[in-house]
């Protein structure tokens, strides 16, 4: 399917929810001074993750927040060998003509410059583009991991629903894709971010906050092992032993 800038114009609907979380969710928001304070102590078990073959990752940001808010995902996959780099677009202050083609134009440049598919990581609203650049470019998309992004949210800005646009959105594009989210996230709604099940994608349920997914240290891992995989040999996130005790 051609992909638009009127088809952008439907992700304003994204940062609003299917279901509100309630107020204990967003009070447990709190919660991401501990994820902060828990990941120095897990740095050992972190650099023992998974390594995959170094190949480029781009990072997107969340809303309202830039290259900044990555910086902790994108030095950790740096000490695991792969070339992360920032989106470079300042903040992120939702989609536009503009952003559609500047991103359009730094996935270009990074595929030309590496020769071979880019992988993206998106948090929140940056996971609903990551999505939508993966469905116009597939050739140049290796795979998307999304952090709590809601892009099954079917309720527009002004309250008015468009599931035309939610149902667009929520199917993936044709590369793997991994959805990581937390039933106790307090911004969005986590049924909204939870993939359709299908050969090539896959949901992985975190214990954390929606503002800690960029540091919690059990997404860090599934980011790297999801990461890992070779090229062309996809296959779904292994909860056998210890993963399957603290994934849902």
């Amino acid at each position: 399917m051609a992909y638009t800038f009127d088809s952008w114009g439907d992700l304003h609907d994204d940062e609003n929810q299917s279901r509100e979380p309630g107020w204990l969710s967003r009070l447990g928001e709190l919660r991401v001074f501990a994820e902060l304070g828990a990941l120095a102590p897990a740095i050992p078990a972190l650099l023992a993750a998974p390594r995959g073959d170094g190949h480029a990752v781009l990072v997107l940001p969340g809303v309202l927040t830039g290259d900044e808010s990555t910086i902790v995902i994108r030095r950790y996959l740096e000490e695991l060998g792969y070339a992360a780099h920032p989106w470079k677009q300042g903040h992120n202050w939702g989609p536009s003509r503009e952003l559609h083609e500047k991103l359009r134009a730094r996935l270009t440049e990074l595929h030309e410059r590496y020769g071979r598919r880019i992988s993206i990581v998106g948090w929140s609203l940056g996971g609903i583009f990551a999505r939508e650049l993966a469905r116009e470019f597939p050739y140049a998309v290796r795979q998307v991991v999304t952090l709590g992004s809601p892009f099954g949210s079917d309720i527009a800005v002004d309250g008015t629903r468009k599931p035309d646009a939610a149902a667009r959105r929520r199917v993936p594009p044709p590369v793997p894709c991994t959805s990581i989210y937390s039933r106790s996230d307090g911004i969005v709604s986590w049924e909204a971010c939870r993939e359709d099940g299908t050969a090539q994608t896959e949901n992985i349920e975190v214990p954390a906050t929606h503002l800690g997914m960029g540091f919690n240290p059990l997404v860090l891992w599934a980011v790297a092992d999801r990461l890992a995989q070779p090229e062309d040999d996809w296959s779904p996130f292994d909860r056998a032993g210890w993963h399957g005790m603290v994934y849902g």
